[in-house]
């Protein structure tokens, strides 16, 4: 009979607690965030954009749980040049050598872990460019209706090496280093 009350009153404490955990998931608004790319080379950078296909955040009890977004890698846009020069490196990144955008017309984030560290979140989550999917650590600064990160990413892990002075020997100041920023700005 003891065992049988202990055990009705743990069923009991568990509907309970899970009758107070709330679970919520935030679609993030695609028209007002803006993922920006920067990338870096030896005699200076590039930067754009990228637009966001979709994306939500994950909360339970009011605190990030998890996310996942999907970037539309065909949007790939330069913003620090205009003209020819701004077509030519917009078809070069979209080309097979850089992110080969036929083939592979998105890119996306899942997280896999989340832990509060003070008022930002450490992120862990699974990176999927051009179908190659790498591990990926950030931190993430969230407010009420919105949250922003900066990334770095190894480009060369998802076999991205033109003009990398890791597998080219030579291109002096051709050379592109191999990591890029993403510097992320969500609204929802």
């Amino acid at each position: 009979m003891k065992h049988t009350f202990l055990k009705s009153i743990s069923i009991l404490s568990i509907l309970v607690l899970s009758a107070f955990t709330t679970k919520e998931t935030k679609e993030v608004n695609i028209a007002e965030s803006v993922v920006n790319w920067v990338g870096h080379k030896v005699t200076g950078q590039h930067e754009g954009t990228i637009t966001l296909q979709q994306g939500a955040l994950e909360f339970s009890n009011n605190e990030l749980t998890g996310g996942n977004f999907v970037m539309d890698m065909t949007t790939i846009n330069t913003t620090d040049l205009e003209g020819n020069y701004k077509d030519k490196l917009d078809g070069h990144l979209k080309a097979d050598d850089f992110f080969g955008v036929e083939a592979h017309k998105t890119a996306s984030l899942i997280f896999t872990s989340v832990s509060k560290n003070d008022s930002n979140y450490a992120v862990e989550g699974d990176l999927t460019i051009k179908g190659i999917t790498n591990k990926i650590s950030f931190v993430l600064a969230l407010t009420e209706n919105s949250a922003t990160t900066a990334l770095k990413v190894d480009r060369t892990k998802y076999g991205i090496k033109y003009g990398s002075a890791s597998f080219f020997d030579g291109l002096k100041d051709k050379a592109i280093y191999d990591e890029f920023d993403l510097n992320v700005s969500l609204k929802f």
